[in-house]
């Protein structure tokens, strides 16, 4: 009997633990899909909407790295990398162009040395956190020229990442990709919710739940600031 009440306790726990993940009701109702602080708060008056599709879209109506919002001369692959990296050195005195530096890859939690080169520079990548295909379907279809070119330079949307994550992840939004250094994920989606605010984005029902189950874990996360 005790052997039975033992195994009986194991399989509760276990189906506790993996049910959530499972099902989506079942994480529900076990509380997996709660959240407090500022992210989740704001996460919750994003307006939801399960009938996005990317029809028309053209990563060129962003006009990445055709802008310069700051007036320094430097584009905003040139920012981030001056931004995200230490040990910076440029190509030359007063030149924008980063020639080398060290990231700390907040995907991979890898350390990455960066050299500028037709052969090395992909190994450092500028992510758009919220990728523009995922904004075109959640509202950037129906924005002006200048506003998505707005959004496709805005530092606050651009991370310095580790080539083959910023590949894997693609278009996917926190239903479908986070990132495989956990320590990260909160502050992932922490800012992927801070862009979808400020530029009014939808969010899925799907992406929704992906991005509470993550805030569940981190109590009181806040937004980050738009700097």
């Amino acid at each position: 009997m005790l052997i039975l009440l033992v195994i009986a306790a194991i399989v509760g726990v276990t189906a506790g633990l993996l049910l959530p993940q499972v099902s989506p009701t079942a994480g529900k109702i076990t509380g997996n899909y709660t959240a407090t602080g500022s992210a989740a708060d704001t996460l919750n008056q994003l307006t939801v909407d399960d009938n996005q599709n990317a029809a028309g879209y053209d990563r060129d109506s962003f006009g990445f790295r055709e802008t310069d919002a700051d007036g320094n001369g430097c584009d905003a692959r040139e920012d981030v990398l001056a931004r995200d990296l230490t040990d910076v050195h440029y190509k030359y005195a007063g030149s924008c162009e980063v020639a080398s530096g060290t990231l700390q890859d907040p995907y991979t939690g890898q350390t990455i040395q960066f050299v500028r080169g037709r052969t090395t520079s992909a190994k450092v990548q500028i992510d758009h956190v919220v990728a523009l295909e995922n904004a075109w379907q959640s509202g950037a279809r129906d924005w002006s020229t200048a506003e998505r070119h707005q959004f496709g330079n805005d530092l606050y949307n651009l991370l310095a990442v580790d080539g083959p994550a910023n590949q894997e992840k693609g278009s996917a939004s926190a239903a479908y990709w986070l990132p495989t250094n956990t320590a990260y994920r909160c502050d992932y989606v922490a800012r992927q919710i801070g862009v979808k605010d400020k530029y009014k984005l939808t969010v899925t029902s799907q992406e929704k739940d992906a991005m509470l189950a993550v805030l569940h874990t981190c109590p009181g996360q806040a937004i980050p600031t738009d700097e």
